[in-house]
């Protein structure tokens, strides 16, 4: 016999489940540039690499280095 509670919980997971893909017509929106997480990776490692050495500290982005910057 299944617990109600393992009955409980397989009912609300499968409610939960909302198959639900990205519509054609707004995937164009979603591909832009100002969409992404980091629209420019090479700006975004040299900002990384600025601040790390700005503040002597390294980690977190794999950066190395103190605060001379010349890594």
């Amino acid at each position: 016999m299944v617990k109600p509670v393992i009955l409980l919980v397989l009912i609300i997971s499968l409610s939960a489940c909302a198959i639900e893909s990205v519509k054609p017509w707004e995937r164009e929106l979603l591909a832009e540039q100002k969409m992404q997480l980091t629209p420019d990776a090479v700006e975004a490692y040299l900002d990384d690499h600025i601040y790390f050495s700005k503040e002597a500290a390294s980690g977190g982005s794999g950066i190395g280095g103190g605060g001379c910057g010349c890594n």
